[in-house]
C-alpha cells in the first residue's frame, strides 16, 4: 500500500514537470522570452510571501495561499494557457480547465487528490480571504511585467486600458492597496504611451 501511494505520488511530480513547457504570453522583464507556467507559479508564490502584509485580511492563510499559487495553473498542462485578453479562448476555458483538474489531480492518492483538487476549487471561486489575495497576486504579476517592458505584450495584441482594468479591477476584493497601486500604474502606462485608451 505505501508502495502504491509512492508510486502514485512520483507519477504526479513527473507529470507536473511539463508545466515547464507551457509557454505563456507574458514576457520576461528583460523581453528576452516569454515565461514558462512554471515559472510564473514560482513568482507569485515568492510574491505572496514578500507582499503578505498588504492582503485585505491581517489573519490571512498564508501557507494555504502559496499552496494555491504553486498548483493552480497545473490544469495548463492539458488545457494550454489562455492569454487574458483573447475573448475566444476564454469561452471554453472553464470546460477545459476542470477536465484537466480531473485528470491531474487523480494521480494523486485520494487524500491529496481531495485536497489539491479543494485549493484548486477554492481558488478559481475566489469567495475566501486566500483564494481573492492569491488572484491578486495572479493578475498582479503578469501586469508588472506588461509595465516594467513598456506594454510589450499589450501592443502585440491590441490590448487597450478598459481591457486591462476590466481584467485586473477584482485585486481589490483580495488586496485593495495592491489594486490602487496597479490602478495608478495604469494610468502611467497610458501617459507614457505604453497601453492606448
Amino acid at each position: 500500500m505505501e508502495k502504491q501511494r509512492l508510486e502514485r505520488q512520483i507519477e504526479f511530480i513527473l507529470e507536473i514537470d511539463r508545466l515547464k513547457r507551457i509557454n505563456r504570453r507574458t514576457y520576461l522583464t528583460d523581453t528576452s522570452r516569454f515565461e514558462n507556467s512554471a515559472e510564473h507559479s514560482w513568482h507569485i508564490a515568492v510574491m505572496a510571501m514578500v507582499l503578505a502584509e498588504h492582503a485585505n485580511q491581517p489573519d490571512i492563510n498564508m501557507l494555504r495561499v502559496i499552496k494555491m499559487l504553486l498548483i493552480h495553473d497545473l490544469v495548463e498542462i492539458d488545457a494550454g494557457d489562455t492569454f487574458a485578453y483573447d475573448g475566444n479562448a476564454r469561452e471554453d476555458k472553464q470546460e477545459r480547465e476542470q477536465a484537466a483538474a480531473d485528470r491531474i489531480f487523480s494521480l494523486l492518492p485520494p487524500d491529496q487528490a481531495d485536497d489539491f483538487r479543494e485549493l484548486w476549487d477554492e481558488f478559481e471561486a475566489r469567495q475566501t480571504s486566500e483564494a481573492g489575495f492569491a488572484a491578486a497576486l495572479d493578475r498582479l504579476q503578469p501586469l508588472l511585467h506588461n509595465l516594467y517592458t513598456h506594454g510589450k505584450s499589450w501592443k502585440e495584441h491590441g490590448v487597450r486600458k478598459e481591457q486591462v482594468v476590466d481584467l485586473n479591477h477584482h485585486m481589490a476584493n483580495g488586496a485593495s492597496v495592491l489594486w490602487d497601486f496597479a490602478a495608478e500604474w495604469i494610468e502611467k502606462a497610458v501617459s507614457r504611451g505604453d497601453l492606448p485608451e
